[in-house]
C-alpha cells in the first residue's frame, strides 16, 4: 500500500475517533489530546495529520461535501435521466448522506452553539459552508428550463424551496431525533412533479413503459 494511501486511511480512522470525542465531550471539551488518547496514539503523531481540533472538525466536513459533490456529478453526467429526475436522484442521494452522517451533523450543531456563545456569528459560517450546494441546486434548476424539462419558474424561489428540504432533514435528524428522512423523498418528487413540464411528464412515462 502507497504512503499516501496509508496517510488517508489513517486520517479517515482519526476522524471516526474524533467524532466519537466531539460526541461524548461536545466541541468545546474536547481537546487534542483527548483524541490522541482515542486513536491510541500520542500528540506529536496526532500532529502528522492535524493541526489541531478543528482542522478535524473542518476536515471532517470538507470530506462529507466533497463526496456529496462527487455522487452528484455521477448523476448528473448520466444521459439517460431527465433534468427532473437528475434533481430527484441528486437530493435524494443528499438526504442519503445527511442519514449516514448524522454523528456529524450533531457535533456540527454543538460547534454552531460554541460559536454563538463566543459571540462569533454562526449564520455566516453556515451559509459560506452550503453556497456551493445552493449554487449547485440553482444551475441544476436552470439547466432544466433551458432544455424545456421544467417549466419557467424564479430560480430563487425554486432554489430555496428545494434546499429547504435538506435543512429540513438536518431539523429532524438533529433536533428531532429521528432516524430517518425518507418520507422526505416523496415530498422531493411531489415539488419536482408541481415544476415539471408536461413534456418531461409524458418523455419520462414514456421511458417507464
Amino acid at each position: 500500500m502507497s504512503i499516501v494511501v496509508e496517510h488517508e486511511k489513517r486520517r479517515r480512522e482519526i476522524l471516526e475517533k474524533a467524532l466519537d470525542v466531539f460526541m461524548d465531550e461536545g466541541f468545546e471539551n474536547a481537546t487534542f489530546q483527548k483524541i490522541a488518547d482515542r486513536c491510541g496514539i500520542t500528540r506529536t503523531t496526532l500532529y502528522i495529520y492535524f493541526r489541531n481540533k478543528k482542522d478535524i472538525f473542518n476536515y471532517s466536513i470538507k470530506q462529507l461535501l466533497g463526496e456529496v459533490e462527487a455522487d452528484i456529478a455521477g448523476l448528473w453526467e448520466d444521459p439517460s435521466l431527465t433534468y427532473p429526475d437528475r434533481i430527484v436522484r441528486v437530493l435524494s442521494m443528499i438526504l442519503d448522506r445527511l442519514e449516514e452522517n448524522r454523528r456529524l451533523l450533531l457535533v456540527i450543531l454543538d460547534f454552531l452553539r460554541y460559536l454563538a456563545k463566543s459571540n462569533a456569528d454562526p449564520e455566516v459560517r453556515v451559509r459560506r459552508r452550503t453556497l456551493r450546494l445552493r449554487h449547485i441546486i440553482a444551475t441544476m434548476v436552470i439547466e432544466g428550463i433551458r432544455a424545456g424539462e421544467i417549466v419557467p419558474v424564479n430560480v430563487r424561489t425554486a432554489d430555496d424551496l428545494l434546499y429547504g428540504l435538506i435543512e429540513s432533514a438536518i431539523f429532524r435528524l438533529v433536533i428531532l431525533n429521528r432516524p430517518s428522512v425518507g418520507e422526505l423523498k416523496q415530498a422531493v418528487e411531489l415539488t419536482i412533479r408541481q415544476i415539471t413540464s408536461t413534456s418531461s411528464r409524458e418523455q419520462g412515462a414514456g421511458s417507464r413503459e
